[in-house]
């Protein structure tokens, strides 16, 4: 299996290579050159299946035979290993026609930690294949930097520098990044929004000197790892509510980057039937917009209780382009030119190809607390705020039997459901510490210069230190 990028200026790469790559040298993101398809059969094995099985014949069409099944189901078991529940990713039903697939079983209880436990084990197996070192930087709206940081604290062969925006996280989500000790990892406050961070990170992928210094990789949503190894929940949540056979779900999805959303159009095109997907956007709401209007224009971030949304620039939308496109590298590349430009692009033909494979709905803040409240009077389930969009969405356009995708614990924004609910939901067990450990962190500007020379310092990659 071949990798491409979507900007079609770089040669192809194989599964190793894209795992350690993250961003593509032309700016681009990674796609597989054809999609593998599963078989009925096979989707129907799944009802079966443990969530580690699953993942391994979802996963392994990907890796060629760069990684045999064997060691890619030693780490997946590994992975999952990690999360409180045996199912990892638990189904509850909330209503007839509603279920809550919940992703917030894992060590840092977010949906990230899927794909990021096993990214880790898959960084850490090819670096020791190949006896190198990496430097991980990454950007974070507010979990995808917990978990980077949890999956690889232990890491002999990766450093990891993440950058998050100052006072635009949640308490939990900065002190799960921002408390642990260990010397491979660190935590940097950007004066700015999501938005700066990320277009820090790729500027620093496209600073070709700067990149092979530090041998420098990605973990956000960039990856294609990370795409792949979410698309399993799709699967794993149809073989548990229709055996793998009959009838489409659909899924509504909490997103701003695009990742989470993207993973179930992968599910899609290797073959697992889906009715709709449906886009839940808070009041930053770029891709309903986008879906209604055929034009992308980004506007001001609005602070608000789902903050891992707070987000206009969705990269993984770049993917979904490359394929609504028939693969128009040249196109893409248009778009994203207009983008850096000006802030904006039409869709032109691509506009009812998006609206007829996404709807999108955006949820006001008074739509998540009326949400959140009702559903704990209702049904005694506790929403977080980025779920609650995902359930507004539903309940405004699904027809049929819908998963919605539970993306975080609703104890990671305690300030926010304290506000709506007047009750401070409390951290699960093992977290008793969280809020009192002591926090190791740096603010910088948003400068590219001041952060590179953060990462040069903190990498022992660019010093040369062996593994």
């Amino acid at each position: 299996m071949n990798f491409i990028s979507t900007r079609g200026e770089v040669e192809k790469l194989g599964f190793e290579d894209v795992v350690l790559a993250g961003l593509a040298r032309d700016g681009g993101l990674y796609v597989p050159e054809a999609w593998p398809v599963l078989s009925n059969d096979t989707i129907a094995s799944f009802a079966d299946k443990s969530f580690a099985e699953i993942a391994v014949e979802v996963i392994h069409p990907f890796t060629g035979d760069e990684i045999s099944r064997d060691d890619l189901f030693r780490m997946a078991k590994d992975a999952y290993a990690t999360f409180d529940s045996p199912a990892v990713t638990p189904l509850h039903p909330l209503k007839p026609g509603l279920t809550v697939l919940e992703l917030f079983h894992g060590p840092t209880l977010a949906f990230k930690d899927v794909a990021m436990q096993l990214l880790a084990r898959l960084m850490d197996h090819v670096l020791a294949k190949r006896g190198r070192r990496a430097t991980i930087v990454g950007a974070t709206s507010g979990d995808t930097g917990g978990a980077a940081i949890e999956a690889f604290r232990t890491s002999q062969r990766v450093d990891v520098v993440i950058l998050f925006p100052e006072g635009r996280v949640s308490d939990v989500q900065r002190r799960m990044m921002t408390t642990p000790a260990e010397k491979n990892v660190h935590a940097l406050a950007i004066r700015g929004t999501f938005d700066d961070c990320q277009a820090l990170v790729k500027a620093m992928f496209n600073d070709h000197a700067f990149r092979d210094r530090v041998e420098l990789s990605g973990v956000n949503s960039i990856n294609w790892a990370r795409i792949v190894a979410q698309a399993t929940y799709y699967f794993y949540a149809a073989s548990r509510l229709s055996g793998g056979k009959d009838g489409a779900l659909s899924f509504s999805v909490p997103t701003g980057n695009f990742g989470d959303i993207f993973a179930g159009y992968v599910a899609k095109c290797m073959g697992l039937p889906i009715d709709k997907l449906i886009i839940a956007s808070n009041e930053n709401d770029i891709l309903p917009r986008a879906v209604a209007t055929g034009i992308y224009a980004m506007r001001d971030v609005v602070p608000t209780s789902s903050p891992s949304m707070d987000i206009q620039v969705s990269s993984n939308f770049e993917r979904y382009l490359f394929e609504a496109s028939g693969r128009d590298a040249g196109l893409v590349r248009s778009l994203m030119a207009s983008l850096a430009a000006k802030g904006s692009f039409e869709l032109g033909s691509l506009a009812p190809i998006l609206k007829s494979d996404f709807a999108a709905v955006s949820a006001s803040e008074k739509d998540v607390a009326d949400c959140i409240r009702d559903t704990e009077v209702r049904y005694g389930y506790l929403l977080d705020p980025h779920t609650a969009c995902a359930v507004v969405a539903a309940e405004r356009v699904a027809e049929g039997d819908t998963v919605v995708l539970a993306t975080a614990h609703p104890a990671k924004f305690p300030d926010a459901i304290e506000a709506i609910t007047r009750k401070r939901p409390p951290l699960p067990r093992g977290f008793e510490h969280l809020m009192t450990d002591k926090e190791r962190f740096e603010i910088l500007s948003n400068n590219l210069a001041a952060v590179e020379e953060f990462v040069l310092n903190h990498s022992r990659a660019s010093a040369g230190v062996s593994p």
